[in-house]
């Protein structure tokens, strides 16, 4: 579905002066930089794949985004999506994906949500049956029933990001992008967001490329991670493969009301005691929070828990430590 050799995009950024004199010779003679924000990489997507395409902030997920759909022309290299190359074939490449930007809408604000979706038929041309039976489809999946007729400025922000959603599948379209589709949205909504991406690839066979910087959002979506930093591709394996190699610690850590408590559980390693808390460091492969909670006195004395999983950052760390190969990188 997706083939991309040796793709590579960068940036013409001009470099100010120092003072004003400077800065007047800059504006005669200007000056550039370039800064490389994909560099060289190469992947295939197969059709219906789910792909987590993760990475620090600035790793260059946004950009690999904006080229994929045609956004932006690449410096070097070759990109096909379904057979047709995206910045040179826009407006066929338009109707066979859907974008969804975590920070921005396509919807109109001051308009009821169910006017943009009209406005969004009469633009791809739907006819009124496909119309009326992807409407009904996504609006009982993502339950917009109750505020479909709403204004969009109205709308809280998990409520537009699944009306966002639901605009970019209105045209049923096999490839699907959600760049950052979470930021800002608290658990629940997460969890409905991920909930749909999971029945509309089962229900509909749709490919779909998840970007964000957070392993443990997309650890039970995408059987497949593509992880990049400062534009190259570090890592592309089984997201079973990621986790095991990287993703098994977890630190936890416990404030007590009266005085730490001691903890008699193997498998984990103190890296933080003082007055009233407690830091571990555990794999859990080898053992629980669980266990190590109720080690601690019948957890007599405990005020608050939480558990801390390893980031994107850390993990990009590790595997410039060990190494892509170590990582199971092909």
């Amino acid at each position: 579905m997706i083939n991309v050799d040796r793709l590579s995009k960068a940036f013409r950024i001009s470099i100010p002066g120092e003072n004003f004199l400077e800065k007047g010779k800059r504006f005669l003679i200007p000056r550039y930089k370039y800064i490389q924000a994909v560099n060289n990489i190469n992947f295939a997507i197969k059709e219906g794949e789910i792909i987590g395409f993760l990475g620090p902030n600035g790793a260059g997920k946004s950009t690999t985004i904006k080229l994929l759909t045609g956004v932006l022309v690449p410096n070097s290299g070759m990109v096909r999506v379904n057979g047709i190359i995206p910045y040179k074939q826009r407006i066929q490449n338009a109707y066979q994906i859907g974008v969804v930007y975590g920070q921005r809408s396509q919807l109109w604000w001051d308009l009821p949500l169910i006017d943009s979706f009209k406005i969004l038929k009469a633009m791809y041309r739907l006819s009124d049956s496909t119309y009326k039976a992807n409407l009904d489809f996504f609006v009982d999946l993502l339950q917009m029933k109750t505020y479909i007729n709403q204004p969009v400025r109205k709308l809280s922000l998990g409520q537009r990001m699944r009306a966002d959603i639901c605009a970019a599948l209105l045209h049923d379209p096999p490839v699907l992008y959600l760049d950052e589709p979470t930021i800002g949205l608290d658990i629940i909504a997460k969890n409905r967001v991920y909930e749909f991406i999971r029945n509309l690839n089962a229900e509909k066979n749709t490919t779909i490329i998840l970007t964000t910087h957070n392993l443990s959002d997309v650890e039970s979506v995408c059987p497949r991670i593509l992880i990049v930093d400062k534009g190259n591709l570090i890592l592309d394996a089984p997201k079973s493969d990621i986790l095991k190699r990287f993703g098994k610690t977890r630190t936890l850590t416990v404030t007590f009301y009266n005085g730490v408590q001691d903890i008699n559980v193997s498998g984990r390693e103190i890296i933080k005691k003082n007055k009233n808390e407690l830091q571990i460091k555990f794999n859990r492969e080898e053992v629980s929070a669980f266990d190590l909670i109720a080690s601690m006195e019948q957890n007599k004395g405990i005020k608050d828990v939480s558990i801390h999983e390893d980031n994107i950052e850390s993990i990009v760390a590790q595997i410039y430590e060990k190494g892509a190969e170590e990582g199971g990188g092909r």
